[in-house]
C-alpha cells in the first residue's frame, strides 16, 4: 500500500479532538473526587461513597490509559510522516499501522471508560432510591 504525507496528516485532527474530550473527561473526574473528599470527610454513610471512590480510581486509570494510548498514536503518526519524507515506505506503512492500532486501543479504553461511568451513576441512582424507600 502507498500512503503519501497526508494520510497520517488525517488523523491529526481527529486525535487532537480525542485527547481533549479526554481531558475534559478527566477535569471532571479531578472535580468529583474532590467533591466526594469532602464528603467523605462529613458524611454518615461512607459505605456508597467508598464503591463511589473505588469507580472513579478505575476511570481514571482507563483514562490514563487512554490519554498514553492517543498521544503515542500521535507520536507515531509524526514518525510515520518523517518516514514518508525519507521515503522509508516500509516503516512509514508500519508505524502508521501501528498508529492505527494504537488510537483503536485508546478508542476501546474509551469504551470501558463509559461503560464504568455508567455503573457509577447507578450507585448513586441506587442511594437516591434508597433514600425514598425510608422517607
Amino acid at each position: 500500500m502507498e500512503i503519501s504525507i497526508t494520510t497520517p496528516a488525517l488523523l491529526f485532527p481527529a486525535i487532537s479532538l480525542l485527547l481533549l474530550a479526554y481531558t475534559n473527561r478527566f477535569l471532571a473526574i479531578a472535580s468529583l473526587v474532590r467533591k466526594l473528599f469532602d464528603e467523605y470527610i462529613h458524611f454518615k454513610n461512607k459505605k456508597n461513597l467508598l464503591i463511589q471512590i473505588k469507580s472513579l480510581r478505575k476511570r481514571l486509570n482507563y483514562i490514563r490509559f487512554m490519554q498514553a494510548s492517543g498521544v503515542f498514536s500521535f507520536l507515531l503518526c509524526v514518525a510515520c510522516m518523517y518516514c514518508i519524507y525519507n521515503s522509508w515506505t516500509t516503516l512509514a506503512n508500519t508505524l502508521f499501522a501501528t498508529s492505527l492500532i494504537t488510537l483503536l486501543v485508546s478508542l476501546v479504553f474509551s469504551l470501558i471508560e463509559i461503560f464504568q461511568s455508567t455503573n457509577a451513576l447507578e450507585v448513586l441512582l441506587s442511594e437516591v432510591e434508597d433514600l425514598g424507600r425510608n422517607d
